[in-house]
């Protein structure tokens, strides 16, 4: 029986598994393991002498997932660690080159239900936020820590919200009197600045401010591009990599990530000869993103955001 304390209805799923191409004798990653729906569709697909390498830094995703996994223990690794650090991770499996990789960016819907994990603005809960709870850096030390101007440029930037100069501002002053220790506190100090019209209509007015806290306290934009850098390097000729995103931010460094490793020679056209010898590294699969289906649209709400853009290892 599958772990029950771990929900997340995987996005996109058979859009991501015809993408990677499976071979079934290959080497994949999926590098945000999560409750194990991608990885199932993976594993079930590889035969003799296929492997799956499972990562996430989140302890009761890597629970649910090797429950979910029982019947494909002899193909599978799990491993505690963050995305971020493929390199380190596939030396720990004696792993040189793989077949594919699927990065799955968003967070689990176990997270954001789990409201002592603290990624809701919709009940009251300590500040954490964090992916790894082992980790010692939290939302608390963002709210009650960070400098008014980085907090404003964190939520102008993470959160791109135009009033980050007033919300920055607002949870300055309020912990003058004391921390900042909880969500609802947090999202009554953001209101607090709103004004009236605006919390009327459109999305919660919190919504941007805790994306950002949670993009800066697990680093997720700032890994994106090293990253992808990293699978490139160790994939195959002719692997793939794909990879989800649910915002601008995420897509945008994807999208420029893949650009660069895309190009060729940056010579000046009125070289003769190239003299940079840069040769591209990928040729990018989906010129447009992948979207989720009407149909996928329909029962799970929290795909509706979702791009999945694929690229390949280029053949040499």
């Amino acid at each position: 029986m599958e772990n029950a304390t771990f929900s997340h209805v995987s996005v996109m799923l058979y859009e991501c598994i015809e993408s990677l191409n499976i071979r079934p004798d290959g080497i994949y990653v999926d590098c945000t393991t999560g409750g194990g729906g991608h990885s199932f569709e993976i594993v079930k697909r590889l035969g003799n002498g296929g492997r799956l390498i499972c990562i996430d830094r989140d302890d009761a995703a890597l629970s649910a997932a090797g429950e979910r996994l029982r019947d494909y223990r002899d193909k599978v690794t799990f491993v505690k660690n963050d995305y971020s650090r493929i390199d380190d991770v596939l030396a720990s499996c004696g792993v040189e080159k793989i077949d594919g990789a699927l990065a799955d960016l968003g967070v689990s819907s176990y997270q954001l239900d789990t409201p002592e994990r603290g990624f809701s603005y919709n009940c009251d809960a300590p500040l954490d936020m964090r992916m790894d709870t082992s980790a010692p850096f939290s939302a608390y030390n963002v709210v009650n820590e960070y400098s008014e101007t980085d907090l404003k440029r964190i939520i102008y930037e993470y959160g791109e919200d135009d009033l980050a100069p007033r919300i920055a501002s607002a949870i300055v002053n309020a912990r003058q009197s004391a921390p900042i220790k909880t969500t609802g506190q947090l999202v009554d100090i953001i209101k607090s600045v709103y004004p009236a019209k605006l919390l009327a209509v459109g999305h919660h007015p919190a919504k941007k401010t805790f994306q950002a806290i949670r993009i800066e306290v697990n680093g997720e934009i700032r890994s994106i591009q090293p990253t992808i850098e990293a699978i490139t390097s160790h994939l195959n000729p002719g692997g793939r990599i794909a990879v989800i995103t649910f915002h601008s931010l995420e897509d945008r460094a994807v999208k420029q990530t893949f650009a660069a490793l895309a190009t060729g020679c940056t010579c000046p056209p009125s070289f003769p000869v190239c003299v940079c010898g840069k040769k591209p590294k990928l040729k990018i699969i989906t010129k447009k993103p992948i979207l989720p289906s009407d149909d996928e649209l329909k029962v799970n709400h929290r795909s509706h955001s979702a791009k999945l853009r694929v690229a390949q290892k280029e053949i040499l």
